[in-house]
């Protein structure tokens, strides 16, 4: 007697990038029979679900599986629909092996990630995000202090007034863990909210936003399926922040 599925939703997350010998898709496989092969590998003695494949109009790269008493359910961002069979395979063994709790294989990974690192895919990518992605940006006065004010007078200290203003805005929450991204896609710098306050010094809200700037001047370096965000240029010029190890005190302190 077989035992009742509870519905299980897992997500992609690439974080492994050695490589090690790879398993070949074949190739007149549908996407169905993709991931129903990988399932029985997973699983040899359960007998494999019904599975529905969808392409849906994500704004990014995530794919999504869900499994519950219909079956699986997977769904992918259409910026891989007519993706390689390597590459679903891939994204089936990582999916699969998330939803059962398992570590997904480093190979697979390596594959997957150095496909969504060429550069034809970073640009649709990032099309899909601009089109379909919706950013909100406050705007640069906040209640004590003015992002445009203060990146101007960065700007001019040290970037000799060259760099065009993006657009500048404070969070919705006043969030601890993230106190400030640069967001290509949209060209917007957001701090969080938690910086605009009396008791934050100014100085502090000059480092973030200086460290987000240098985001700007030193974009993404993609290498294969290595994607180093903070590249030994952008250190040297962070380096260079005249106050940079006061300014870090104080933030360990505002995030304490």
């Amino acid at each position: 007697m077989e035992r009742s599925i509870p519905k299980t939703t897992g997500t992609c997350s690439l974080l492994d990038n050695n490589e090690v010998g790879l398993e070949s898709a074949i190739f007149f496989e549908t996407p169905e029979e993709i991931f129903a092969r990988v399932f029985s590998e997973l699983k040899p003695r359960t007998r494999p679900p019904d599975v529905r494949v969808e392409f849906r109009k994500f704004a990014n790269a995530n794919s999504i599986i869900q499994w519950d008493q219909t079956g699986l359910k997977v769904r992918i961002t259409d910026v891989l629909n007519g993706a390689p069979a390597q590459i679903l395979e891939a994204l089936a063994y990582i999916l699969l092996s998330k939803l059962l709790r398992r570590t997904p294989p480093r190979s697979y990974a390596e594959r997957y990630r150095r496909y969504l690192n060429r550069k034809e895919m970073r640009r649709s990518l990032e099309l899909v995000k601009q089109a379909r992605g919706r950013k909100f940006v406050s705007g640069p006065q906040g209640t004590f202090y003015n992002l445009e004010e203060i990146f101007e007078d960065l700007n001019f200290r040290y970037f000799y007034g060259l760099m065009a203003r993006p657009l500048l805005g404070w969070s919705r929450q006043r969030s601890r863990v993230m106190l400030g991204h640069y967001d290509p896609s949209h060209n917007a710098i957001i701090l969080s909210r938690l910086l605009d306050d009396s008791k934050v010094a100014r100085l502090a809200v000059e480092y973030v936003l200086f460290h987000e700037m240098l985001h700007l001047r030193f974009p993404v370096d993609h290498r294969g399926a290595r994607r180093c965000v903070h590249t030994p240029a952008f250190k040297q010029a962070e380096r260079e922040f005249p106050q940079l190890k006061e300014a870090q005190e104080l933030l360990k302190k505002i995030c304490g």
